[in-house]
């Protein structure tokens, strides 16, 4: 797979507000490219709507929604998805992911919950994605969730993942780090997991830290530094599929940037290490 068909490159990291001020002072020429939520910037202006703007026009940015509950009971959000697609216009998005989960019933859940791995299941997440694709104009990545049990499992997590790509014809968000959480706490094989991942869908991967509860029991949280297995497991995708723009998530107990960078590095050794077909590259010197 070729490089120029994902939607930005590199080492990428999720934009803080905490951040922005040393980001701007400092750019770092390391970070390929950006994520946020849109939900926390649709609307904003003053003096953080400005700042967004100055990173928009400087930096390829893609955004990773957390409240559209694409697996919900309720009717989706279409007014949001009409806001949220102006807003991919105006600060030209290079692409747009949401979780393959749902956060809402009659009210915000404020957690990502599981859709049953189901048949049913498959065919109306997948509608839902069709219609939140046409009114964005554009097409949408959506991103293996972690999950602590599966209600009315009915097929496997590969198998429930691989149908609604199918049935939506929409793209992947690759989490390499929920790969490895739900490996442990359900018992499978992640390698085997991601060689039955459809490559050519991928649009770029995730990469995070997570919280060790017991030996059985992984919770992804964001908040730590990514561990030797997730890299090992990092390196495992960029061998199997060739290198992928890759995003380092960290959502609270955010260290200084210079720890961040640092972890950023490690994503561009490690891609630096694969050629963009999945052959290891020669090392020269």
């Amino acid at each position: 797979m070729s490089t120029s068909v994902y939607p930005v490159q590199g080492a990428g990291l999720g934009l803080r507000r905490s951040l922005m001020d040393t980001l701007a002072e400092r750019d770092p020429g390391s970070i390929g490219f950006y994520e946020i939520a849109p939900e926390n910037w649709i609307g904003v202006g003053g003096r953080f709507g400005k700042a967004l703007r100055a990173f928009t026009e400087r930096h390829a940015f893609v955004t990773h929604g957390l409240s559209l509950s694409l697996g919900g009971p309720s009717p989706l959000d279409e007014a949001f998805l009409h806001r949220l697609r102006q807003f991919l216009d105006e600060h030209d998005i290079r692409a747009c992911t949401e979780h393959l989960s749902y956060c809402s019933d009659d009210g915000h859940l404020y957690d990502l919950m599981p859709i049953p791995f189901t048949g049913d299941a498959v065919k109306y997440v997948a509608g839902r994605i069709r219609r939140t694709q046409e009114i964005l104009e554009r097409r949408i990545a959506i991103e293996n969730i972690s999950y602590y049990a599966a209600p009315g499992k009915e097929m496997e997590e590969i198998d429930f993942l691989n149908a609604v790509l199918e049935e939506a014809d929409c793209d992947l968000l690759l989490d390499v780090n929920n790969v490895y959480v739900n490996s442990i706490n359900h018992g499978y094989d992640a390698e085997d997991f991601l060689s039955r991942i459809p490559g050519e869908r991928i649009a770029y991967l995730h990469v995070a830290g997570h919280y060790r509860e017991a030996e059985d029991l992984l919770v992804d949280t964001h908040g730590a530094a990514v561990i030797d297995p997730v890299w090992r497991l990092l390196e495992r995708t960029y061998q199997c599929f060739g290198v992928i723009p890759t995003l380092l998530e960290r959502d609270f107990n955010i260290p200084p940037l210079d720890e961040l960078l640092d972890e950023l590095d490690t994503i561009r050794e490690l891609q630096a290490r694969w050629t963009t077909d999945g052959q290891e590259a020669r090392q020269h010197g």
